[in-house]
């Protein structure tokens, strides 16, 4: 296992850090929860970030943190679907084009998997301001998942979930419909 600095990381793969903020600042406008300040990419920890109000619902509050996953996800593979068919399905006969959408799939949906600060402000959605026992118990095991995931980045396991939304999911669908 080797040892890539995180700022590396997300200057090659870019375009998903600006996806992933695009999602929590859309996700902000959709449910009406003020947005007071934007970067989507900068050369720095973090890489991007997105100052926000506070949500009226606790589940407001997990939507707009959780927004990436589902924007970054369903993008990547939407972008790479086609160039992964014809990797796959035609030996290998890919063009740039093709790299390039794979690349931009792979680096999109692997920055899919929310922040520890995203999975914070949802703790705080639920926790100490009267929240159900229903609702803890739903966010509870999701902010959990986040932390594991944010610890399973040191072993790459954001990008493998990047391959496998881009590359595997087409195989797969591929396979299935064969």
């Amino acid at each position: 296992m080797f040892f890539i600095p995180g700022s590396v990381i997300a200057a090659v793969t870019f375009p998903g850090v600006v996806i992933h903020e695009l999602a929590h600042q859309l996700f902000c406008r959709f449910l009406k929860v003020p947005v007071y300040q934007v970067c989507y990419f900068r050369f720095g920890n973090p890489a991007g970030y997105v100052v926000h109000g506070q949500a009226r619902t606790w589940v407001h509050s997990v939507l707009v943190g959780a927004g990436p996953f589902f924007l970054n996800s369903i993008l990547g593979a939407i972008l790479a679907f086609p160039s992964a068919l014809r990797v796959f399905e035609f030996d290998n006969a890919s063009s740039a084009l093709d790299n390039i959408l794979i690349w931009l799939g792979v680096s999109i949906a692997m920055h899919a998997i929310p922040s520890t600060g995203d999975a914070k402000s949802m703790w705080q959605a639920v926790s100490g301001n009267g929240a159900s026992i229903l609702a803890k118990l739903i966010v509870a095991p999701v902010v959990g998942l986040i932390y594991v995931l944010a610890v399973g980045s040191v072993f790459w396991l954001d990008l493998i979930y990047g391959i496998g939304v881009s590359l595997a999911v087409p195989k797969v669908i591929v396979a299935m419909l064969t």
